[in-house]
């Protein structure tokens, strides 16, 4: 593959603290995306805010408030996960859906592909700017628009499951499933207006656990790793 987007979820990059950060993890994932990067894969990355952040906690909130401080939680990840690759030796630029001061850029299809394409990881924070739509309708979006060849998720589990494996431990992994099977079963792969915009627009994706070892690489390379959702 030669244009990816790598969905990362918040919590993941928590480790076992379960909230903030966890330096070595995200510079594991660093480490990855380098060697994408070196052998001159363009890489775009989407992060959750899971890890700050779990929605509407309290009835005293709104919702579009809840929302927005969700979005903000993307931002902070974002920036952060920016400067480790930075540190790890990539040239980075953090997009926003709104205007951030002058912490990132505003996202413009152009300027993001044309980041891309000089070599640059792009980061698309604050989901889609809108509250009622989650990071994995952004991931979506994003990965349409700038026409990646596959979506990469890179979650707790090891792949797509036909019930949560956490509850039945008969729980059946899927190797490969069809994004129609996603739908007709309700899998928990993205939400649901995530999963019709990649049936849609024929946007494929794999799913895979984090912490396995070189996952991020193994799955960008086409090897067999957690489960394949074809369009």
């Amino acid at each position: 593959m030669k244009r990816v987007l790598l969905k990362l979820s918040g919590e993941a990059l928590a480790g076992d603290k379960k909230t903030g950060f966890d330096e070595a993890t995200v510079m594991g994932v660093a480490k990855q995306v380098k060697q994408l990067v070196d052998t001159h894969v363009q890489v775009s990355v989407v992060i959750g805010g899971g890890n700050f952040w779990r929605g509407r906690t309290s009835e005293t909130i709104d919702r579009t408030k809840a929302d927005q401080i969700g979005m903000l939680a993307t931002v902070m990840n974002c920036i952060y996960v920016s400067e480790i690759f930075r540190y790890a030796g990539m040239e980075t630029q953090v997009f926003t859906p709104f205007a951030c001061g002058a912490f990132t850029e505003l996202f413009s299809k152009d300027a993001a592909v044309k980041a891309l394409e000089a070599g640059k990881v792009v980061f698309f924070a604050g989901g889609t700017g809108h509250p009622y739509f989650s990071t994995d309708t952004a991931t979506a979006l994003r990965a349409i628009e700038v026409e990646a060849e596959a979506i990469l998720m890179a979650k707790a589990v090891d792949g797509v499951y036909d019930s949560d494996p956490k509850i039945n431990p008969k729980a059946k992994k899927y190797d490969t499933v069809s994004i129609q099977q996603v739908l007709d079963e309700k899998l928990q792969v993205m939400d649901l207006v995530a999963t019709i915009l990649c049936m849609e627009n024929k946007m494929p994706l794999k799913v895979f656990a984090l912490q396995e070892e070189n996952s991020i690489i193994r799955a960008a390379r086409g090897e067999r790793c957690g489960t394949e959702v074809v369009v």
